[in-house]
């Protein structure tokens, strides 16, 4: 009779510890989750393609240290959000960017941009480019997801 309360004893014993694993590591992962992000579009948004002359200095300086890498970058006066997006080195000139989408959702801002390059037949300067787009929209305190 005491042999089999023992072993049984022993059993407890580590259906507890399990148990006690168990709910330790279900605590611990409570807090975790993926934060969705919504996708579903309220609307476009309006926005100005910006000159070189028209970016504020701060942030042109920003992109003058990165334009030779890819870059995605935004930046706020709080009146207004910058939106930027390079396409780092190119070997010639002739390049430009088209704006596909820029819109606003329930939780973020989605901007997606397309780089185009030289048409046929059009003459090109063969010195190094670095192109780049910069937009102005008003401040909306929302994340800018790059497409």
């Amino acid at each position: 009779m005491r042999k089999i309360r023992k072993a049984w004893g022993i059993k407890q014993n580590r259906i507890y510890r399990i148990f006690v694993i168990f709910l330790i590591g279900l605590c611990m992962f409570q807090g975790c989750g993926v934060d969705k992000t919504d996708t579903k579009k309220l609307k476009d948004l309006s926005y100005k393609i910006l000159e070189e002359k028209e970016i504020p200095q701060e942030f042109l300086e920003v992109i003058e240290e990165k334009k030779e890498t890819i870059f995605k970058l935004t930046y706020t006066d709080k009146e207004y959000l910058y939106i930027a997006a390079g396409y780092g080195t190119q070997e010639t000139g002739g390049y430009s960017i088209a704006v596909n989408e820029c819109y606003l959702t329930k939780n973020a801002i989605y901007f997606d941009t397309t780089l185009i390059g030289p048409s046929k037949g059009e003459k090109i300067n063969q010195v190094k480019s670095y192109p780049y787009i910069v937009i102005q929209t008003k401040y909306l305190e929302k994340s800018v997801v790059f497409e």
